[in-house]
């Protein structure tokens, strides 16, 4: 039995709503796997903050009918298709997918959709390619704390340096007053 209308009128709905919250969608061919296998991606994507969604292509069609930053994806609406829209962890999500491809051999890559714009195998790749969120949050920190080492050593170099200076001023003057004194021997 078919879906209703009011059925498919959620399923737009639903599609809407993860679509609004991801960052990247990646458009696949998953002719050929199981329902096991299909368990298998889900289940690899979940911790990445990724939906694995395999739905009617009409149905995403009119999901991103309305929205610009989607509709590039419609090219790839063509044959059996899963979707993967990804959330948060756009670098883990693209290695999931790629090490279940590796394992599974099913899956063929139609392409991907970020801000508005298609990408391609090698892109989609090249983005997997960049450091992770933390990973990021991480370099900034440390530059962050290096600049602020930077600046306590200097700020604090500069009373140290004064105190070197008021230090030596004693010392010279005793040098200074020797070498008159021993000036004013010779003399006389």
């Amino acid at each position: 039995m078919g879906r209703t209308l009011e059925n498919k009128e959620q399923v737009v709905a639903d599609l809407k709503e993860i679509l609004s919250e991801s960052q990247l969608a990646i458009v696949i061919d998953y002719q050929g796997l199981s329902v096991a296998e299909i368990t298998d991606l889900r289940n690899r994507l979940r911790p990445t903050g990724t939906v694995c969604k395999v739905t009617k292509n009409t149905l995403m069609r009119r999901a991103i009918e309305d929205n610009a930053t989607w509709q590039p994806m419609t090219e790839f609406l063509k044959g059996s298709t899963a979707f993967m829209l990804v959330k948060d962890d756009i670098g883990g999500a693209i290695k999931a997918y790629q090490d279940f491809q590796k394992a599974s051999k099913k899956t063929e890559f139609k392409g991907g959709v970020m801000q508005g714009r298609a990408l391609n195998e090698e892109q989609v790749k090249a983005i997997a390619n960049l450091p992770s969120k933390e990973q990021l949050i991480a370099q900034i920190a440390g530059a962050i704390n290096s600049l602020a080492t930077k600046i306590a050593v200097g700020v604090n170099e500069v009373p140290a340096s004064l105190g070197r200076s008021i230090n030596e001023v004693p010392a010279s003057l005793g040098r200074c007053l020797q070498a008159i004194a021993q000036k004013q021997e010779e003399n006389a």
